[in-house]
């Protein structure tokens, strides 16, 4: 049962061309079974598939086994507007699957995290 919606960004410089493939490489890196979001926003607003969503992702550790994850590409802060609009759609979409679920951002499941760079819930709670 999903009940977290999580929002990451990559803490990676604007304009290099980060994407989901880049992710999924610095995961593998990490030992890890791959890119650990379930999609990722392009900073023109392109939604790429990460992990397949029946896989538990790997983003937040003790909050992966019942939450999904999107990951910004860039700093949150620097977010373009289309990278927030397909947020919203990607989020509404997964709020209609789970409309229970909490959307946040992962400072608000982990300590000292300053990720994705802005208040996701107020964000959220804006629309």
């Amino acid at each position: 049962m999903i009940d977290t919606l999580v929002v990451h960004c990559s803490d990676s410089p604007q304009g290099r061309g980060d994407d989901a493939a880049t992710i999924h490489q610095w995961h593998l890196e990490r030992g890890w079974d791959g890119i650990g979001y379930h999609s990722v926003i392009l900073e023109d607003g392109t939604i790429q598939h990460g992990r397949p969503i029946y896989w538990q992702g790997a983003h937040v550790k003790g909050h992966n086994r019942n939450s999904l994850a999107v990951c910004l590409i860039g700093h949150g802060y620097d977010a373009t507007g289309a990278q927030f609009a397909s947020l919203r759609s990607l989020l509404q979409g997964w709020k209609r699957k789970w409309p229970d679920a909490r959307v946040c951002g992962h400072r608000d499941l982990q300590l000292g995290k300053d990720c994705p760079g802005f208040d996701v819930a107020q964000w959220w709670g804006d629309a």
